[in-house]
């Protein structure tokens, strides 16, 4: 079952622009090649949240738990310069469909 993986972050208004092009040109590029991860988004939140919102669609939980993935985690040289972060993991809502 399909999931989505979203992630918010703020990040030090400093590396701003290096964040952007290393998240756009090196990190999305390095998740995808994972077992698992499907496709990437980014966003920019414009009410209610911090910044910069990626949603990842990912064949389920077992992306996870890929050794690809584990070496690729999280937000290389940023990791000091990140605040704010959030993740959701979402599933799809499965409801059963009422007898006509």
């Amino acid at each position: 079952m399909a999931m989505q993986h979203i992630v918010l972050v703020d990040i030090d208004p400093e590396v701003e622009d290096d964040f952007n092009a290393w998240y756009d040109e090196i990190h999305i590029p390095d998740i995808l090649a994972c077992p698992g991860w499907l496709s990437a988004k980014r966003h920019r939140c414009v009410e209610g949240g911090p910044k910069y919102v990626a949603v990842y669609e990912i064949t389920g939980p077992e992306a996870y738990e890929t050794p690809e993935f584990h070496a690729i985690k999280g937000f290389g040289p940023f990791e000091d310069r990140v605040s704010n972060f959030r993740r959701l993991r979402l599933a799809p809502l499965e409801r059963e469909q009422a007898a006509s």
